[in-house]
């Protein structure tokens, strides 16, 4: 069995790139700068399901994002969460907040409508994606 990204995840985001574990996307919602890093392992719903070695690949890169979004973006604080009740496939949410964005403190999940973003502003965030991002081997966007 090969891995697919789940369709819900290719209909909301836009594909990245990929880690040596994970691929990276973009949630396209430009109110939020919101990443999402999904293992590419078939039939995977939990953490718990990977491999040792893979759960700590997983850690590793979902820390390396959060250092770099936090930087690029001048985060106040990250969120990340792995919640699975909607997309069953295993996938980390790396959600870049602010005290005074729209939902703070409150979690961002059902706050709001979702605005997808301009080919401006997606064109904006990729060039500072691009000066972050270490170690991921880009997708044509």
């Amino acid at each position: 069995m090969t891995f697919q990204l789940h369709p819900r995840l290719k209909q909301d985001c836009i594909e990245l790139g990929s880690y040596s574990l994970c691929c990276l996307l973009l949630m396209n919602d430009s109110r939020y700068r919101w990443c999402i890093l999904v293992p590419q392992k078939p039939e995977i719903s939990e953490i718990y399901q990977l491999s040792e070695a893979n759960q700590i690949q997983l850690i590793k890169e979902s820390s390396l994002l959060a250092t770099q979004l936090a930087a690029c973006f001048d985060a106040d604080k990250m969120n990340i969460a792995a919640l699975g009740n909607v997309v069953p496939q295993l996938h980390l949410h790396h959600i870049v907040r602010y005290r005074n964005d729209p939902a703070w403190p409150q979690p961002i999940w059902g706050h709001g409508t979702t605005k997808p973003y301009t080919e401006y502003e997606l064109g904006e965030v990729m060039v500072r994606l691009k000066g972050h991002l270490s170690q991921l081997e880009w997708a044509e966007v």
